[in-house]
């Protein structure tokens, strides 16, 4: 959690108390301090245990993630027809299209509901079938470890994940970085024996920040293209670690409509001359997202 700074600075002041002598009233380290003075996320026990202390119930000196506990609460409680319900269906429709998958967002929705296939165009590939519920999967993946360190270990778990029981994991595996090199939109990326090395450096770059923006989840989810670590599934693997890194640092969400891929695909290509156009289709993505929350009611 958060510690919303202006409301904790004005009960120490009620109560004649500083910031240093919380900390030896409580115990808790002047590292910690210093976290919440940069507006840093702190553990969730040690806000409970300010609160306690402060005699204040812990949303009062917190800035509660709403979007990833509603998320994580409809997804436990199995809620049908909440946000979950409708982030299941709006990211694995969007992600899955624009990777050329042919069903419709109806049939995705029927898939998710009714755990059966229903009936199917000859067009529908069965990796299109296993692939829409891999990553429902992934996404509960997703918001049950939004809070963890991104590594490695993460991004792969996830595209092992998505592409489990499918016929590009009978060929290549899944969860592993690609053997072959690969090319995006015709601009070449990373050769496959550097993958590793380069993956580390944008992962170490991103967890190296003190306070992660909305343009440095863009940035990030560019380089990681760029790369290309997999022999497939990059896109979705990359906008699932986006939705991750907003879920992560209390932004919100953004997903690309479908209809709006080439826009997308642009703001790819060009970043290194024109930053803003990728951004600006992120964030017409989080203006879609921000419908999504304004209908149930999360401000």
């Amino acid at each position: 959690m958060i510690i919303n700074q202006a409301r904790l600075k004005d009960l120490l002041k009620e109560r004649g108390l500083t910031k240093s002598a919380l900390s030896k009233e409580i115990g808790v380290s002047s590292r910690t301090i210093a976290k919440i003075a940069k507006g840093e996320a702190i553990n969730d026990k040690v806000v409970c245990r300010i609160a306690e202390f402060l005699g204040v119930d812990s949303s009062v000196i917190a800035n509660v993630n709403r979007i990833l506990k509603t998320l994580q609460t409809e997804m436990q409680l199995k809620v049908s027809g909440g946000l979950y319900h409708e982030t299941q269906i709006k990211l694995t429709y969007n992600s899955n299209h624009i990777e050329g998958s042919k069903l419709t967002e109806e049939q995705t929705r029927y898939i998710f509901e009714t755990k059966t296939v229903g009936k199917l165009s000859s067009d529908v590939k069965i990796d299109d079938i296993l692939e829409t519920n891999n990553h429902f999967r992934c996404i509960d993946y997703v918001i049950e470890k939004a809070n963890d360190k991104l590594s490695e270990e993460y991004i792969l778990t996830l595209q092992k994940i998505l592409k489990e029981g499918t016929e590009h994991a009978k060929t290549y595996g899944a969860g592993r970085y690609k053997l072959l090199p690969n090319t995006v939109g015709g601009i070449a990326t990373t050769e496959p024996e550097k993958v590793e090395t380069e993956m580390k450096k944008l992962i170490s770059w991103y967890n190296s920040l003190k306070k992660v923006t909305f343009e440095d989840i863009v940035e990030f989810h560019y380089r990681f293209e760029l790369i290309h670590p997999f022999q497939d599934g990059n896109g979705r693997i990359g906008r699932l670690i986006a939705f991750k890194q907003c879920l992560d640092s209390n932004i919100i969400p953004f997903y690309i409509d479908d209809g709006n891929k080439w826009f997308y695909y642009r703001g790819l290509r060009e970043w290194n001359s024109d930053k803003n156009y990728l951004i600006e289709t992120c964030r017409f993505g989080q203006d879609q997202y921000k419908s999504l929350l304004k209908y149930f009611g999360i401000n």
